[in-house]
């Protein structure tokens, strides 16, 4: 399960009936890349997410390959730019001039909430999956173009839940997997 991190994704412990289908596409995802071990090609939607230095963590390590970030903010770039020495090349202003010039495998969306539509926007059409970091949305109304999208491109979009990542709630996960209460 150590490749598992590749992803940077955690998957809830509770699944709702509605979202068997995406849990199942993610756990396959998890397996191919575990079984290929090779570290999956990512692109960054933003850095104002301190989660963000978990990923920029694992590009260091070489867990990860960062083929582009995208963010406006030229402070913010340059901070972790030189905290983690990353080239310039892998500097984009935004995301639509990232994805003319490179094709991740996901995208991480680390950028402010309200901005998560745009890169589901931009994505989507490019059958890219996003991952975004909790809550999905602002508003039911982005929720609902996003639900729209995945579904008319059949990309997954993926909400990171910080506390699905706790080793108690993956213990506990193990043991009502295992059948081992109840």
């Amino acid at each position: 399960m150590q490749n598992i991190k590749y992803l940077h994704m955690k998957l809830l412990i509770r699944v709702q009936p509605a979202f068997q289908k995406l849990y199942l596409a993610i756990i396959i995802m998890l397996i191919v890349t575990a079984s290929n071990a090779q570290p999956l090609k990512v692109a960054v939607a933003g850095l104002s997410h301190d989660h963000v230095y978990g990923i920029l963590n694992q590009f260091k390590n070489g867990e990860v390959i960062i083929l582009g970030i995208a963010e406006a903010d030229q402070q913010l770039a340059h901070k972790y730019q030189a905290k983690f020495q990353l080239p310039d090349s892998l500097f984009f202003k935004d995301i639509s001039t990232l994805l003319a010039h490179v094709k991740p495998e996901v995208m991480l969306a680390y950028n402010p909430i309200s901005e998560h539509i745009t890169v589901v926007e931009a994505c989507a059409p490019k059958m890219i999956s996003v991952m975004v970091e909790k809550p999905l949305a602002t508003t039911v109304a982005q929720a609902n173009r996003m639900a729209a999208l995945a579904k008319q491109y059949h990309i997954d979009i993926l909400t990171n839940y910080e506390t699905t990542w706790y080793p108690s709630n993956q213990q506990a996960w193990q043991i009502v997997n295992n059948h081992s209460i109840g």
